[in-house]
């Protein structure tokens, strides 16, 4: 009995050793049956026979459509947001601006409520990142609003502001690159604000003559020369007073205050004259008068170039 027992063991650790690979081959289709099984579940029934009815059988079809709606659903909303996500850098790059107008300050002027498409004459300052002021402007009702102070659209044409710009180039002996940065961003700040860009270009031509750097011994900074002191909570939301005369805050800043004071005022002719300090004075000193002669030869230049045009064979020619 001592000696077979030895014997028994021997026989028992070869039998093992030699069904090995059985148990492997066994195992192994056990696994493939099982994602076989989980396979032909989780795609569905496409015949009424065979392995597809075993598969229902296992596991009913409820079970099926929670896998589909709760897990798979959860990678196409993932997709979904990662596309919207690649749209949303796309929309960073165009050339024209789109508006989406918010209630509260947004991180950049390109975000307002209506959208707008705007043509502009260098289509970077739409890249610049500057906070939007329109939380401020919207609560101005349009009803109070001299119609004259609206945007014509005049400046919605490439052409007319090339013709603007080449004035302005002109008059003032500028940079051509520096004109066009401010022109172009003085009509995505009126379309911002509301208010028309023609009427802020003359404001900034009467004001500071498109010189950035002026100032006025009573503390008027910037190309629209607002008050820096008097208006420091309107510059808090773009850093504080340090950045006043930055043109892209300066306009922004200016634009609102004039959009304001002719509410306020009830005409567009008033509101110049608050603007310039002369609310309570019998007159303004002429200064509405020069605005209103800046903007008339600017909107004289923009409808004379759009006028003048010849046509051959229907098709509009400049002469």
């Amino acid at each position: 009995m001592q000696n077979a027992q030895p014997t028994m063991l021997t026989a028992k650790e070869l039998l093992a050793h030699a069904m090995a690979p059985v148990y492997r081959v066994i195992n192994g289709v056990i696994v493939v049956t099982v994602f076989m099984v989980v396979g032909l579940w989780l795609s569905g029934n496409g015949t009424n026979a065979g392995p597809f009815d075993l598969a229902r059988i296992l596991v009913p079809d409820e079970a099926r459509h929670m896998v589909w709606s709760n897990g798979f659903g959860m990678l196409n909303q993932y997709k979904d947001s990662s596309e919207a996500s690649v749209n949303q850098v796309a929309d960073t790059e165009i050339a024209a601006v789109i508006y989406s107008k918010s209630k509260a300050p947004s991180t950049t002027g390109l975000a307002i409520a209506k959208q707008q498409t705007v043509a502009l004459l260098m289509p970077s300052v739409a890249q610049m990142q500057v906070k939007s002021i329109s939380h401020l402007s919207d609560r101005i009702p349009a009803s109070k609003m001299d119609p004259q102070a609206l945007d014509s659209n005049l400046m919605g044409s490439i052409q007319n502001q090339r013709a603007v710009a080449d004035f302005f180039e002109k008059k003032y002996s500028l940079d051509r690159a520096k004109i066009e940065e401010y022109v172009s961003n003085t009509i995505l700040i009126a379309k911002e604000v509301n208010i028309d860009p023609v009427l802020l270009l003359a404001v900034i031509s009467v004001e500071s003559n498109f010189n950035p750097n002026t100032k006025s011994h009573a503390g008027a900074e910037g190309l629209m020369q607002v008050m820096t002191s008097v208006h420091k909570d309107k510059y808090a939301i773009f850093g504080g007073t340090s950045e006043a005369a930055k043109p892209e805050v300066n306009i922004r800043v200016g634009a609102y205050i004039l959009k304001y004071l002719i509410a306020t005022a009830g005409s567009l002719r008033n509101g110049l004259k608050y603007y310039v300090g002369a609310a309570n004075a019998d007159d303004d000193g002429g200064y509405a008068d020069k605005v209103m002669a800046e903007r008339n030869r600017l909107i004289g230049l923009c409808q004379n170039r759009s006028s003048n045009r010849l046509t051959l064979n229907g098709k509009d020619l400049r002469s």
